[in-house]
């Protein structure tokens, strides 16, 4: 596509281009699709069975249950740790509604801990003071890809007897000393929308846990609270993945180191050429761990106007995001919580600086020149 800005012709580049990785599977992909077509067995089966079995191994847990999104996963494991009402979850007041949106599903209050301005994850030092009488649980996110430090965290949680849960939905593959994320806590969730590291061709999930106990719940909860055809245990969901999508993550899943690697050189890129543009701050490098960039997120900061900088790189054929415009604590579902305006300075100010740049395996050295020469453009047009 060509693109007319400013009496100049240039070529859009998109946030993301799914198409491009398609094109590099699309054989086998399709063959595995039609071969769960020709199989007549379209929910359950052997592929979702496998890929459960895969997952869990990749994770580096002994358990994997495949549900029909990050959201269900996060909300199946919350109800099955009775997770409820009078009960509080500590969570982050930066990131995706979901995280604390099953929080409140499962009648269960959001305890918010800000961020800490760096990495844009949990601010790790400033859970214990958040702990209370009624608190149940931690629900960190590891954001953008970044692993969370899971060992202060970890010996946190040990020490105060409470269960942790991993929002992995934009960390699959990511990991902490070695260790992957999602295996940590006493479940780690991940989401399979399309947009992820491995992302399906719909929506699905999944909740990982070395407890098999824990994880047979988890199955009967997202089977409508059955343990065997006919016979309800408990009151539950109808959150399966199907099939299909259980086959093209199969084959996706395959290629998933690579494509974490390719956008590691991506973001390493991204460090060499925006390095000299003042007032944008880059993602710090991952200590200890190792991030899979689901998003490359810089910091516009003051005297430059993010909105204007954001706009004008539209114009200019430059497609971006925000993630989020606004920190949790303000959406208007939660102002009965009572947090003030500046109660969590990190996120706010967060929320009013961040810019997600391009970022997907197959994007160009040439096509990241090109956005880091239109963002100098965008700054000074």
């Amino acid at each position: 596509m060509r693109w007319i800005a400013l009496g100049v012709c240039v070529t859009q580049i998109p946030l993301l281009d799914l198409t491009r990785q398609y094109q590099t599977i699309a054989a086998e992909v399709e063959r595995a699709v039609l071969d769960v077509m020709a199989s007549g067995r379209y929910i359950g089966g052997d592929r979702v069975a496998q890929f459960e079995r895969q997952f869990a191994q990749y994770v580096g847990t002994n358990e994997c249950v495949s549900c029909n999104s990050g959201t269900d996963a996060l909300y199946l494991t919350l109800k099955a740790l009775d997770i409820g009402e009078g009960d509080e979850v500590i969570a982050p007041p930066f990131t995706f509604f979901a995280t604390v949106e099953t929080i409140s599903a499962v009648g269960a209050t959001p305890v918010f801990v800000d961020i800490d301005p760096k990495t844009f994850n949990l601010d790790t030092s400033a859970v214990d003071a958040a702990i209370g009488a009624r608190t149940k649980a931690i629900l960190p996110v590891h954001l953008f890809g970044r692993p969370l430090d899971m060992t202060a965290l970890s010996d946190l949680a040990a020490s105060r007897n409470l269960a942790i849960v991993e929002d992995c939905a934009q960390a699959t593959g990511a990991s902490w000393q070695g260790r992957q994320v999602g295996s940590f806590g006493r479940a780690g969730c991940f989401s399979f929308f399309p947009t992820k590291n491995l992302g399906a061709f719909g929506d699905g999930g999944a909740v990982t846990t070395d407890d098999p106990e824990f994880a047979r719940r988890v199955r009967a909860l997202k089977e409508h609270g059955a343990t065997q055809r006919y016979v309800h245990e408990e009151v539950g969901v109808n959150s399966r993945l199907d099939a299909v999508q259980a086959a093209v993550l199969q084959v996706k899943l395959k290629y998933l180191d690579e494509w974490n690697e390719a956008r590691r050189d991506v973001a390493r890129r991204y460090g060499e050429l925006l390095t000299p543009i003042p007032h944008i701050e880059l993602p710090p490098e991952t200590t200890d761990g190792v991030s899979v960039w689901n998003q490359y997120t810089i910091r516009v900061r003051p005297p430059l106007d993010r909105d204007r900088v954001r706009q004008n790189l539209q114009a200019l054929g430059v497609s971006t995001m925000v993630y989020y415009p606004l920190p949790l604590h303000h959406q208007p579902v939660y102002r009965q919580l009572g947090y003030s305006v500046g109660a969590f300075p990190h996120a706010e100010r967060a929320c009013q600086e961040v810019l997600s740049l391009p970022m997907f395996p197959e994007l160009t050295l040439e096509q990241q020149q090109e956005i880091v020469y239109r963002l100098k453009s965008a700054i000074d047009p």
